[in-house]
């Protein structure tokens, strides 16, 4: 389709399609809160499946590690779609399939206590080929547990 399509909308049906047809977020509960050119909001519900330490309950540090991941990808795909200069179905799609994690750097500051977890994300740099984010993890007292670096494919 060569149909111009509002970035907005593009950014529904990939929080969309986060939220309902990827089997390993769908497992871990990952749900996107919100979704827009400058922020993104990503969260999960403790549960029992994402214990990483059974004797002190806390979250699985890949839980951590999947969620910022997630967060920073989807931040500097919001990035490349306000950069690009004709937004099409196939211009997106794309793009998209040239989206991925080159490079992730994942700091935990605390253990992962809480019940509800939050990942946001910021654009550092946004390149043609390459984007670079930087992602914090926090749990609902606002307790900073993680913050990561991850560098993306985009091109």
């Amino acid at each position: 389709m060569t149909t111009p399509v509002n970035t907005k909308e593009v950014r529904e049906l990939i929080a969309q399609f986060f939220n309902t047809q990827m089997p390993f977020h769908n497992f871990i509960g990952l749900d996107v809160i919100s979704y827009e050119k400058d922020t993104i909001e990503l969260q999960i519900k403790m549960k029992p499946e994402l214990v990483g330490n059974i004797v002190h309950g806390i979250l699985h540090g890949g839980v951590t590690a999947t969620m910022l991941d997630v967060a920073g990808g989807m931040m500097v795909f919001a990035q490349v779609l306000e950069n690009m200069e004709l937004v099409t179905h196939d211009t997106v799609m794309a793009r998209l399939q040239n989206l991925g994690t080159i490079d992730l750097r994942i700091d935990y500051l605390r253990p992962g206590r809480g019940n509800v977890f939050t990942a946001t994300a910021t654009v550092i740099r946004a390149g043609n080929k390459v984007a670079v984010a930087r992602m914090e993890l926090h749990n609902e007292n606002g307790d900073h547990i993680a913050f990561g670096t991850g560098t993306y494919m985009v091109g």
